[in-house]
């Protein structure tokens, strides 16, 4: 990888990090961006579908189950707009769990950049599996 595109990866990955900020979730802010041609083609961060309360905790700080992920968000968005995934990297804070990966995958994305190290790791290798490049990069190196 070249240190241009290091460079570029380690700032939309802060940029995936403030998105993250806009979560109404207590346990765990995420974010992700879509970068496509060097342009922002899609955010996301984690919480409720359009229309329902900003609360993603229930009384006992269990996540409630209809709360979609960062990933998610922002794939789905792609849907309702004229862009395209194919071939574009994704720029998320927690890596993808199983089921994200799933979308990812068929989203026709390439690339997957990551800050944390989500608590099971079946997400990145059923990526890894798909041949997506997956890679951990700390926003604050």
């Amino acid at each position: 990888m070249s240190e241009k595109q290091l460079t570029l990866d380690k700032r939309y990955i802060r940029m995936a990090g403030i998105w993250a900020e806009n979560s109404y979730c207590t346990r765990r802010k995420v974010g992700a961006l879509i970068v496509k041609d060097k342009m922002i083609i899609s955010d996301g961060y984690n919480g409720t579908p359009a229309g329902f309360e900003n609360i993603c905790e229930d009384d006992n700080g269990v996540t409630k189950p209809y709360v979609l992920h960062a990933e998610a968000n922002a794939i789905t968005k792609i849907a309702r707009s004229n862009n395209c995934s194919e071939g574009a990297t994704l720029y998320v804070t927690a890596s993808p769990c199983i089921e994200c990966a799933k979308l990812i995958i068929q989203a026709g994305i390439k690339r997957v950049i990551y800050s944390e190290k989500y608590r099971l790791e079946d997400g990145l290798e059923l990526l890894k599996r798909a041949g997506i490049e997956v890679q951990y990069i700390n926003p604050n190196e």
